[in-house]
């Protein structure tokens, strides 16, 4: 710690990326891109990524094996936020998207899950109600 730093500064002030494990660098490209419909702003199949867009976060989808890292599909789902997960969730099952379950209303929120071809656990979610937070 710097000497005018002090132990309540924030030093992180956001996630810029996510890493997003995949066999088949352009099966994943064309999920994340044409099924998702998600900006793609970097494709370098030679050094095995390409990188996606949602607004606020991007997802850098990783041939983890071929750079040396184990393949490890997220378990835990990203939630990826849309207007309207009835409509979105509509618009993918038209693309071959299956989902699992129902879509869930939590009472703030609604969310669908599935997951892409790798196995990586997503969700469509929309907040509905106010978020409530500690500080």
């Amino acid at each position: 710690m710097t000497p005018s730093a002090s132990a309540t500064d924030q030093l992180i002030t956001g996630v810029d990326f996510l890493a997003v494990p995949t066999h088949d660098l352009q099966a994943a490209v064309e999920f994340y891109g044409d099924t998702l419909g998600l900006r793609r702003s970097v494709y370098i199949p030679e050094r095995h990524f390409a990188e996606f867009e949602t607004g606020n976060l991007t997802l850098d989808v990783i041939n983890a094996e071929a750079m040396g890292l184990g393949h490890h599909p997220h378990q835990h789902q990203i939630a990826l936020h849309v207007d309207d997960v009835p409509a979105a969730r509509a618009a993918l099952i038209e693309r071959g998207v299956s989902f699992t379950g129902d879509t869930l209303d939590t009472g703030v929120c609604h969310m669908a899950f599935f997951s892409d071809p790798d196995g990586n656990a997503l969700m469509l979610h929309h907040r509905y109600a106010p978020r409530s937070t500690e500080a």
